[in-house]
C-alpha cells in the first residue's frame, strides 16, 4: 500500500470545504520534470448541502427563517466536523491512484513520471541517466568548448592592431558627452583625445585645466 507521507513533498491540494465547489482533489507532479496529474474531484456533500442551506435561510423572510439558520448551521456544524476526516480519506484514495502513474527512485526517493524512470534500472533518469542523451549532451558541450576557444583566439589576432597603452577621455570635460575614446566630443566638437599643448610654452595642459601649470597661460 502506498505510504502517505511519500506523496506530501510533491502534492498540492485543491479541495474546497464549502460552497457549490465543495469536494476534494489533490494534484501531484514528478520531482524530475515538473509534470502534473490529478486525482479527480470527489464532492463533499455536507459542504455543498451547508452552503446551499445558509444561501436558502438567508434569502427566506418569514418566521420559517430562524428554522432554516439553525438547520443550516447544524449541517454546517457537521461539516466542519467531518471535514478533515474526508479529507484524509479522499487524500489516501489520491494517494493510491498517483501511485501508479509515479515511481520512487530507490536512490534519491524522489518520485517521478513514466518519461523520467528508466524501467530496466529502476531509479529515476536523475539517477541513471540515458547513454545516448549524455553522449549528445557531451558533445555538444565539446562544441561550444571549442568554439569559444576559437573565437578567443580570434579576438586575440584582431586586438594585436588596438592601441591598449593610450590613455582615452571616456567623457568630453566640456559638455559631459560619452565620447567612448573618440578624439573628439560629437556633442560638441571639443578635443578630448590626448593631452593639450600650451600655446605659450608648449608644456602638455592636464585635461580640465583652465591655464598652463607651467607658465600660467590660459588654456
Amino acid at each position: 500500500m502506498a505510504d502517505q507521507l511519500w506523496f506530501t513533498d510533491n502534492s498540492r491540494d485543491l479541495s474546497n470545504a464549502y460552497g457549490d465547489d465543495a469536494g476534494f482533489e489533490f494534484e501531484f507532479y514528478c520531482q524530475r520534470c515538473g509534470d502534473t496529474w490529478r486525482s479527480g474531484f470527489e464532492n463533499y456533500t455536507l459542504g455543498r448541502a451547508s452552503g446551499w442551506l445558509r444561501r436558502a435561510s438567508s434569502m427566506a423572510s418569514n418566521v420559517t427563517s430562524n428554522i432554516g439558520f439553525d438547520v443550516a448551521n447544524t449541517v454546517g456544524g457537521l461539516a466542519d466536523a467531518g471535514w478533515h476526516k474526508a479529507r484524509d480519506a479522499a487524500f489516501q484514495r489520491a494517494i493510491t491512484k498517483a501511485d501508479s502513474h509515479f515511481h520512487r527512485c530507490a536512490r534519491c526517493t524522489e518520485h517521478v513520471c513514466d518519461n523520467c524512470w528508466s524501467a530496466d534500472r529502476g531509479l529515476c533518469r536523475n539517477c541513471a541517466p540515458d547513454l545516448q542523451t549524455e553522449v549528445e549532451q557531451a558533445r555538444a558541450e565539446s562544441e561550444v568548448h571549442a568554439a569559444r576557444q576559437a573565437a578567443a583566439e580570434a579576438g586575440a589576432k584582431l586586438a594585436q592592431g588596438i592601441d591598449v597603452t593610450t590613455q582615452h577621455r571616456l567623457v568630453c570635460p566640456q559638455c559631459r558627452t560619452e565620447t567612448h575614446g573618440a578624439k573628439f566630443c560629437p556633442e560638441c566638437g571639443h578635443k578630448v583625445g590626448g593631452a593639450a599643448a600650451c600655446s605659450s610654452c608648449a608644456n602638455e595642459i592636464p585635461a580640465g585645466a583652465k591655464f598652463c601649470p607651467e607658465c600660467g597661460t590660459p588654456a
